[in-house]
């Protein structure tokens, strides 16, 4: 399985007051009226078809592509990719989050978990706020998911 090792293997992250590293990865809004100025607005209908998601490398490994709002400023839905068999280093988020399964098969251990069930399509899992864990892919195909949350993601690696 790809694990990366070091902050040096995952650029997506940039260094902030030292240990602590926070995402850092410019994700480009939809030019759709919902989402203008990086803002979500509950007022104006809006519908994305897939084809017109613009995923964004973050690293080498890992794409993003906005469906509402934007992550690095506040509450978004967020379409992510991971290649197979890759897993992030053990680390935390500031604000929970929600995860949904769309392709492949993924599992998202929890510090000192004894086993993690693997999610296929359609599952869901839940990480609160400063909770240790990885999330990966565990399939020989690429994996594919949908996450949201109230507040902005960032990413900081547990030593």
């Amino acid at each position: 399985m790809h694990k990366p090792s070091s902050k040096n293997n995952l650029p997506f992250l940039a260094v902030a007051g030292g240990r602590s590293l926070v995402f850092a990865a410019a994700v480009a809004v939809f030019s759709t009226a919902a989402l203008a100025d990086s803002h979500y607005d509950s007022s104006v209908e809006a519908a994305t078809p897939k084809e017109q998601l613009k995923f964004n490398n973050i690293n080498p490994a890992v794409q993003m592509a906005p469906a509402y709002g934007d992550m690095t400023k506040g509450g978004h839905g967020t379409f992510g990719k991971f290649p197979a068999n890759f897993e992030t280093p053990l680390h935390t988020h500031s604000a929970a989050y929600h995860g949904i399964v769309l392709k492949g098969v993924m599992t998202n251990p929890f510090k000192d978990a004894k086993s993690s069930p693997k999610l296929a399509v359609g599952s869901y899992w839940h990480v609160p706020a400063n909770s240790v864990h990885t999330t990966a892919c565990v399939s020989d195909t690429p994996c594919e998911f949908y996450f949201y949350s109230r507040s902005k993601f960032d990413f900081t690696v547990v030593k």
